[in-house]
């Protein structure tokens, strides 16, 4: 994606930790020479080697499983927050403009079997029941519940590229006092996030 040289961040822990916690990504490749999207858990972790991947899955039904291939770059986009600049809250004359935070991840696709899939299943469900008041375990379930696995496709991403921009009015540093008080004033959660994001990154 195109990035201005002064909204792209390279620092690549800072990064980690946006995928860690913003995994519900959007899965894109080429069906029939079109692009096709889903959007779908896409978890961060590591290989054998301790290399970085991406962990995901989809429905075998879906039509963007069947041009998986392991020649072909695959493009995963996350989201961050967003919000609406106003320029009334410049000191100077200029146009609005939208902040915002994203992060996309460039890779190879592997298709996993049967028993790595169910492997990342566990990770994948074990990670987000770790809050819930009754945590569901896939232990639990019976083997009819989860003959399920083999309706879909499991894969892991060996990463090859990573493009994050974090546009935070970097330009307009004499305005963020205004600009983030602005956000903060504001009712969505998108703007107030990007307000924390504005204040952590004067640190």
């Amino acid at each position: 994606m195109y990035i201005p040289h002064y909204y792209k961040n390279e620092d690549l822990k800072e990064i980690k930790a946006f995928l860690m916690h913003n995994s519900f990504g959007i899965l894109v490749n080429q069906v029939d020479g079109k692009p096709w999207a889903s959007h779908i858990p896409l978890e961060l972790d590591k290989d054998k080697e301790g290399k970085d991947i991406l962990v995901g899955h989809i429905a075998k039904a879906n039509p963007q499983g069947k041009a998986f291939d392991s020649n072909t770059e695959i493009l995963c986009i996350f989201n961050g927050p967003h919000a609406y600049i106003s320029s009334s809250w410049y000191k100077e004359e200029e146009v609005p403009t939208w902040n915002y935070i994203a992060v996309h991840v460039y890779g190879r696709l592997k298709v996993l079997n049967e028993e790595e899939t169910m492997a990342s299943l566990h990770k994948l469900v074990d990670k987000y029941e770790e809050n819930s008041k009754n945590p569901v375990s896939l232990h639990d379930m019976s083997p009819k519940t989860l003959r399920q696995v083999k309706g879909i496709i499991g894969f892991q991403i060996e990463i090859t590229a990573i493009q994050a921009a974090y546009k935070l009015s970097q330009t307009r540093t004499e305005d963020h006092p205004k600009i983030t008080s602005e956000l903060t004033d504001q009712s969505d959660a998108g703007s107030k996030a990007i307000a924390q994001e504005m204040n952590k990154s004067k640190v």
